[in-house]
C-alpha cells in the first residue's frame, strides 16, 4: 500500500478501507432477516428525515391553529407535546405516523412485527432525547430503535 492508498483509506473511513481489504458487510438489514430492496427493507435516512419534518409541521400546525395564537408559544410548548402524543398513539396502534405513511414507512417490532404502545412510548422518549437517534448501527437503525426492539421499514 503506498501513501496515496493509506491517505485515501483514512479519508473514506474505516468501512471503505475494510471493504477494500475484502470484508463483506452485506446489505442493510441482512442481519435482521429483512430484504435488500422493496417492501420490508430498511428505511433510508432521507425518507426518515422527511417523515419527521412532516410530523413536526403537522404538530406545529395543530398547535398554532387550534391552541395558541402565537408562533413562539406553539413551537416551544405545544408542538413538542402534540408530536409526542401523535407519535406514541399512532405508532403504538397502526405502526406509523402521518408523515411516515406519506413517505411510505412504518415501524415494526422485530419480535412480533407489531409495535406495542409501551415500545412506541419508549422509542418516542428516546427519539426526543436526540442523541440515541443520531447513533446508528451498520443496519441503519438508530439507538432508539435498537433499545425499543423496533425497526423502521418501507411499506
Amino acid at each position: 500500500m503506498d501513501n496515496r492508498q493509506a491517505l485515501g483509506s483514512w479519508l473514506s473511513g474505516p468501512r471503505a478501507a475494510a471493504e477494500e481489504a475484502g470484508v463483506d458487510f452485506g446489505y442493510r438489514g441482512e442481519q435482521l432477516g429483512l430484504p435488500e430492496e422493496g417492501p420490508g427493507s430498511i428505511a433510508r435516512p432521507g425518507r426518515r428525515f422527511a417523515a419527521l419534518a412532516v410530523d413536526w409541521g403537522l404538530s406545529l400546525l395543530i398547535a398554532y391553529g387550534l391552541i395558541t395564537r402565537s408562533y413562539n408559544e406553539a413551537a416551544q410548548i405545544w408542538a413538542p407535546l402534540i408530536m409526542f402524543a401523535l407519535m406514541v398513539l399512532t405508532v403504538g396502534t397502526v405502526g406509523f405516523t402521518p408523515g411516515k405513511r406519506l413517505c411510505g414507512l412504518r415501524v415494526a417490532a422485530l419480535a412480533t412485527g407489531r409495535v406495542s404502545p409501551w415500545r412506541a412510548a419508549l422509542r418516542t422518549v428516546l427519539l426526543f432525547l436526540a442523541i440515541p437517534a443520531l447513533i446508528w448501527d451498520r443496519d441503519g437503525r438508530g439507538l432508539h430503535d435498537r433499545l425499543a426492539g423496533t425497526v423502521e421499514v418501507r411499506i
